[in-house]
């Protein structure tokens, strides 16, 4: 392939980006951003620079951050160990103090460094920040008795003010899963949870969880779309099974609540916010509440 012709392939994808351009500049996008795109640098500035393009060619993206790895660092390092029920981390007073110290004042703030540094301008949150995710203390349920696991989080309210009035303007909110409770404790909450219930509350456009997985596999296929009455069955006959039921539970109830779709894509991919969105294919699961009629 000539220079010419490698230039015009680069404006064929530009044109093949146009119409979702066109259809979602405006519309609000949250991205739950874990897993190995937290971890490897050059994913890290990949995320980051799709980001930022995002927001300037007039979509408004919002990142919501986990930061388990991190806090888990932190914890060996100040030889307080970590133990989980159900998936949760149980969460004392201690624990709870380095969570926050890590989750709001290292990783979110790394994250907003970088997302600046590629040119956007990003802005650090968290739960506490205006009231922004309130909750009430969670509890986990062990051989049918409710189990208290400390300062964990079940969200109650999301004030959204605050988020829409960046995300109008120049901004990209950078969220920490961190919410406040009526006792005025910090609580810490699951990023998939707090980034569904931005989404959620917001109406937003899509809800995309960046995963290390390519996204719901049927008989080792990726599946590429689908809907809600699909992966009901497909859960019921035993198909999606283990840890990825919960993560699809959680997209069916933000599509039940509003959300247009709900995307499980790949983050070990670079840039693969913009081959999601911009592609006719996508390269993860593309979830819609009703089967979209091609």
């Amino acid at each position: 392939m000539n220079d010419m012709e490698l230039l015009i392939k680069k404006a064929g994808i530009l044109i093949e980006a146009l119409p979702y351009i066109q259809t979602f500049a405006g519309k609000t996008i949250v991205v739950k951003y874990g897993g190995n795109a937290m971890i490897n640098e050059s994913l890290k500035n990949a995320v980051m620079e799709d980001l930022t393009l995002l927001k300037y060619i007039g979509l408004n993206p919002i990142l919501v951050h986990g930061g388990g790895p991190d806090i888990t660092g932190a914890l060996k390092a100040h030889r307080v160990e970590s133990k989980f029920i159900n998936g949760l981390r149980v969460t004392d007073e201690q624990t709870m103090e380095i969570a926050q110290m890590v989750l709001v004042g290292k990783t979110n703030k790394e994250i907003v460094a970088l997302l600046n540094q590629k040119g956007g301008r990003a802005v650090g949150l968290c739960g506490i920040d205006g009231n922004l995710i309130e909750c009430e203390k969670c509890f986990t349920e062990v051989d049918g008795k409710q189990q208290d696991i400390g300062y964990v989080g079940q969200i109650t309210k999301v004030n959204t003010k605050i988020l829409k009035h960046m995300t109008q303007d120049e901004y990209i909110p950078v969220v920490a899963p961190i919410g406040i409770g009526p006792d005025g404790h910090s609580y810490n909450i699951n990023a998939d949870t707090v980034a569904s219930a931005v989404a959620t509350h917001l109406h937003a456009e899509k809800l995309i969880m960046l995963t290390d997985v390519e996204g719901i596999q049927v008989n080792g296929e990726l599946l590429y779309y689908s809907h809600k009455k699909e992966l009901l069955n497909l859960i019921s006959q035993g198909v999606i099974t283990g840890g990825m039921i919960p993560k699809v539970s959680g997209c069916l109830e933000a599509l039940d609540q509003g959300v247009g779709s709900v995307h499980i894509i790949d983050g070990r991919i670079p840039h693969c916010l913009l081959l999601e969105i911009f592609t006719k294919s996508g390269i993860g699961t593309m979830i819609e509440k009703e089967p979209h009629k091609f």
